[in-house]
């Protein structure tokens, strides 16, 4: 057994770095092969660090799944266990049936359908019937019937795609490198894929390794604006996983690429406070000490310290600390961190820069988790940069909490390192490739590469991490399309589904779509509703929306009456941070209760269009938790 990634010799350097196209510039094509050496030195290190330490870099024992296992744990991670005729389950989960799109339905129905043919194979306690479930046939022989007889053509698109993906065109027209495309999060990604199936799709060149270069994306604003990760209550981003993980397959059985998933490890116990300890635990140490911590207080501590000492390091992250400095820094750390006696200031940046890296490789499960690390590196497969874009949104959506805040964290630095570059000589694919080997290759987790393809595969996986770091506001962000679904969920989440083949053959035939319909009420242009501020203020403040009226104007509204109308202020303990700009507030309006749990409103959302969506709830005034907004 050999540690992951472990090669023999590193590949050849060759004046081509990418396969997808050739540079003009002879000094890009410097650049790129430096980049791609850092890649390998990054490796070379990590390699010796392990071998100095005497480390078994053990592969982990893969067993083989018997046909539809896979499927089986799909199902149950998608919150639809019932399906699989597990009377214990709970049958509200039969709900979510109800707010899949069409594409997403399909994509339930293929995975059902294998697991019920694997099930008769096996001759075991038969499974619902999958017509039973969706109302449409299940085998493949019946599906063949129903595409030639419906006239569907959605249909016959979910059908032809997995036949034509072999031979289907993706690149029929380079993006234009810095030019500023739209990018669409009311419509389920996978619709949209669905739709440009007989279309062509734009490929961005692989050589683009420039930030500046890279396609600008600007989110379309609906009229309910957009919702970031965090503006969610914890209730509803509970929900957010299931349903990214439904839409996340239904994308790629659209692209006609399988989603692989690893099982999750069993992880090790360790002795250890800090390095190697599972990110829970470290979170559960450090809540006891600093309570709603979200991201690992070392982790805080490292990158505080690089950003004010390293940011300005010529080679900060691609040149490495001394391994016998960093692994005595380890043990200090180790025994002093938490009685705050370490001494930040009397360690070199490289040395830091060092220990941040170990810290991310040594988590006993990879950042990006051991169930979609390989999903991760596939990415890079998909030829369109939109759709490549759209799964790594959905991939981020699927993260448990504490893998999303720490890696973050650990992006939001990266950012700051690269905004430096001038300084640092640290661009965005230097950046990206010192990186990738850290949060790609993990010690407990098998890696193999076929020969030949180390080349691809590094770059692939340095592309996935720049995209991560240049596109991480667009990724940290819920698409309308979930946050719709979400408000459909707790609608029926009283409603009790009975498992009955009537009802359920009719719950799919329903074509939903997934953008926010607005009933718009034509004898009811405006409303008059009340603004609760309960924590600021003993009175609330009446509001007349209409067509216009949006979050900003509401908030500016508040802030009038507070200064010119002698409100009774409850708290004015820096209530107001605005040097007399209307456009600069540290108040936030929420949505509480109705079809929601607890919604941070955009301040561009259209205060109308969302009381036709959610009449039942309540608007809340409050101040902002952490001013300036962090998202």
């Amino acid at each position: 057994r050999h540690c992951p990634w472990k090669m023999n010799q590193l590949p050849p350097k060759s004046p081509v770095a990418s396969p997808v196209s050739e540079s003009t510039s002879s000094r890009g094509e410097a650049l790129d092969n430096l980049s791609m050496d850092s890649f390998w030195l990054e490796v070379e290190n990590i390699k010796q660090s392990a071998e100095a330490e005497q480390e078994e870099c053990s592969l982990a024992d893969v067993k083989t799944q018997e046909e539809g296992e896979a499927e089986a744990e799909w199902l149950q991670d998608a919150g639809l266990s019932e399906l699989l005729g597990d009377a214990g389950s709970d049958k509200d989960n039969l709900v979510l049936l109800s707010t899949l799109t069409r594409t997403q339905a399909a994509a339930v129905q293929r995975r059902l359908d294998t697991y019920s043919r694997s099930r008769r194979r096996r001759n075991k306690h038969p499974v619902r019937d999958v017509r039973d479930i969706f109302g449409v046939a299940g085998s493949e022989d019946t599906a063949a019937e129903k595409e030639e007889s419906s006239p569907d053509p959605l249909w016959h698109n979910l059908r032809t795609s997995n036949t034509q993906k072999k031979t289907q065109d993706y690149s029929c027209t380079v993006r234009n490198p810095g030019k500023e495309e739209v990018f669409n999060m009311d419509v389920a990604y996978s619709e949209q894929a669905a739709v440009l199936l007989k279309g062509s799709f734009l490929s961005e060149s692989r050589k683009l390794k420039d930030g500046n270069a890279l396609t600008r994306f600007k989110i379309l604003k609906g009229r309910l604006g957009v919702t970031r990760i965090g503006d969610l209550s914890a209730q509803d981003m509970k929900k957010i996983p299931t349903l990214a993980l439904i839409e996340l397959t239904a994308l790629c059985d659209i692209l006609g690429f399988e989603l692989k998933r690893n099982k999750a490890a069993k992880l090790k116990t360790t002795e250890k406070r800090l390095f190697g300890v599972p990110l829970n635990t470290l979170l559960e140490n450090d809540q006891k000490l600093l309570p709603n911590t979200k991201v690992p207080l070392l982790l805080q501590a490292l990158l505080s310290c690089l950003e004010k000492r390293g940011l300005e390091t010529e080679g900060i992250l691609r040149v490495s600390g001394s391994q016998t400095r960093i692994k005595s820094l380890e043990q200090k750390l180790e025994r002093d961190f938490y009685s705050g006696l370490f001494r930040w200031d009397e360690v070199h940046q490289n040395d830091v820069s060092g220990l941040l890296k170990r810290f991310i490789r040594e988590l006993p499960a990879p950042l990006l988790t051991a169930e979609y690390l390989p999903a991760f590196a596939a990415v890079q497969n998909i030829p369109d940069l939109k759709q490549r874009l759209q799964a790594l949104n959905l991939l981020i959506l699927i993260l448990p909490e504490s893998n999303r805040n720490t890696l973050k964290a650990l992006l939001e630095f990266l950012s700051k390192v690269v905004a430096r570059e001038n300084n640092n000589k640290m661009n965005l694919w230097n950046v990206s490739t010192v990186m990738a080997p850290n949060l790609f290759m993990h010690k407990g987790l098998p890696n193999k590469i076929p020969e030949g393809k180390e080349k691809q595969l590094a770059e692939g996986a340095a592309d996935v991490v720049r995209m991560m770091i240049h596109y991480q506001d667009l990724l940290w962000t819920v698409s309308s399309f979930l946050v719709a679904q979400v408000r459909k969920l707790n609608e029926s989440s009283n409603k009790r589904y009975q498992f009955c083949d009537k009802r359920i053959k009719n719950l799919l035939r329903k074509i939903h779509t997934d953008k926010d319909k607005v009933e718009k009420n034509q004898g009811e242009p405006s409303k008059i509703v009340k603004v609760h501020a309960s924590l600021l203020l003993k009175d609330s403040l009446e509001v007349h929306l209409n067509n216009a009226t949006r979050v900003a104007d509401v908030l500016r509204q508040f802030q009038k009456n507070l200064c010119q109308n002698g409100w009774n202020i409850v708290n004015t303990v820096n209530l107001l941070k605005c040097n007399n700009s209307t456009e600069c507030t540290n108040l936030l309006l929420y949505e509480v209760g109705g079809n929601i749990g607890e919604h941070c409103l955009d301040p561009d959302t259209y205060l109308l269009d969302l009381y036709h969506i959610n009449p039942h709830a309540e608007w809340i005034i409050k101040q902002n938790p952490s001013y300036p907004r962090m998202f």
